[in-house]
């Protein structure tokens, strides 16, 4: 599975909401920076190329469809996350979060029941 550029994944996140769509569709999505038809036709059809999307023609139009599902992007990008940032360590993320205070000491705690259940 190849990289994706930052706009490519923003695309993919419209599709996947979307689930299947025409350019002019994924366009009205886009609220800041839009880029003009044919620059967002050239990002589907990298995609494309890619291997994340696949199109259905209706005449000279083409709707499109993710390949990749948003749940198998997540896993792979958060693993590569994790092991580029992290040292591979989910306790070096969870570190982390809690030093920039974007986690309770409650959702921890819910986080370690989720764990202790499953054992």
């Amino acid at each position: 599975m190849q990289k994706l550029t930052n706009k490519e994944e923003e695309i993919m996140h419209i599709l996947w909401r979307l689930q299947k769509a025409f350019v002019k569709d994924m366009l009205s999505e886009i609220k800041e920076d839009k880029p003009h038809y044919n620059t967002l036709s050239t990002i589907i059809r990298n995609l494309e190329d890619k291997g994340y999307v696949s199109h259905k023609a209706y005449g000279k139009t083409h709707q499109y469809i993710p390949l990749v599902e948003k749940e198998v992007y997540k896993k792979r990008f958060m693993n590569t996350a994790i092991e580029n940032y992290f040292n591979s360590s989910y306790k070096n993320v969870v570190s982390f979060f809690a030093k920039e205070e974007k986690i309770s000491a409650d959702e921890l705690r819910e986080i370690i029941a989720l764990i202790e259940k499953k054992q």
